[in-house]
């Protein structure tokens, strides 16, 4: 016994000793790839590092060769003052209504065309899949001014309505596309057992699929938030007057035309508002990063 106990121990104590140097081998063998990536990562961080140093500076410290990265003095109060140039608050309460509105509406539609195209068998499924799928492939311009005369003979121009209502009737292919994928990706013994259970159509879609795919519609919703509320198009084609009823992309770029309008351009309070822009981003990337990368991951697997 004593004999066995030491050899398992022995064997145990050369396990525990090859795992680091497994580690330390598997590390070495990954390092350039680690430095690649670290290097790039920091080359793309670079624009938006210099953005919040330059929202930080001081009037005298813009053009200073050669440029510092770390301003001296800090001027916290050129959010204060740029924030105050414009009626921003009441834009910025435009952007979320009309941000959170519209990522409903794509939520929602998206995902009930998707589940009607992955689940049901209707005549002339597949061509109006495929007519769809050919909508993504149209350039913006040819819809332009289609659109835009239906929403002024409707008498929605100066509205937020071109701007959400749009989304409540599925007006983005690639959102059904994918999700109709994930779809697609689910065994049909779960639905047929909530059939049994007693449940329609819509409860096993709300309790049953929905639920399944929640990276994924997390992962959707983040995309749809980033385009929604950095929409400038559409409020710029949309929206006249009054300036209270821009949008946050639509007033910040009336605020940049006022700033290099002036005789010394002001780019301190123009980079202030563009951090503040970025900031509700990358908030919610960083709150669902782990549920987005997971969707996009989960494409991989074939459920």
């Amino acid at each position: 016994m004593t004999g066995r106990t030491s050899a398992i121990d022995t064997s145990g104590e050369r396990s525990l000793g090859l795992r680091p140097r497994r580690m330390i081998r598997r590390g070495l063998r990954f390092a350039p790839a680690y430095v690649l990536l670290a290097i790039g990562g920091l080359f793309a961080l670079v624009p938006f590092i210099w953005m919040l140093s330059t929202s930080l500076k001081t009037v005298d410290q813009l053009f200073v060769f050669p440029p510092r990265f770390i301003p001296d003095p800090i001027a916290w109060s050129n959010f204060a003052e740029a924030w105050q140039a414009l009626p921003f608050t009441a834009m910025l309460f435009n952007s979320v209504f009309v941000t959170a509105l519209a990522m409903f509406g794509e939520l929602v539609s998206a995902s009930l065309v998707a589940y009607g195209f992955a689940r049901f068998r209707f005549r002339f499924r597949e061509p109006l899949f495929l007519m769809m799928l050919a909508t993504m492939m149209l350039p913006w311009v040819v819809t332009l001014i289609p659109g835009f005369l239906i929403w002024r003979s409707l008498g929605l121009v100066n509205t937020y309505d071109p701007l959400t209502v749009g989304a409540l009737f599925a007006w983005g292919p690639f959102y059904i596309f994918l999700l109709r994928q994930f779809f697609m990706t689910v065994s049909r013994e779960v639905e047929e057992a909530a059939t049994m259970d007693g449940a329609n159509p819509l409860q096993i879609l709300w309790y049953v699929m929905l639920p399944l795919i929640k990276p994924v519609l997390l992962a959707v919703g983040v995309l749809s938030f980033q385009g929604n509320w950095n929409n400038f198009r559409g409020a710029l084609i949309y929206l006249s007057t009054p300036i209270e009823r821009f949008t946050m992309p639509l007033g910040l770029q009336f605020f940049q035309a006022s700033l290099t309008g002036a005789e010394a351009p002001r780019w301190h309070y123009m980079m202030a508002m563009s951090s503040l822009m970025a900031l509700p981003v990358l908030v919610l990337f960083f709150l669902a990063q782990r549920h987005f990368i997971e969707g996009i991951q989960l494409g991989g697997v074939k459920g």
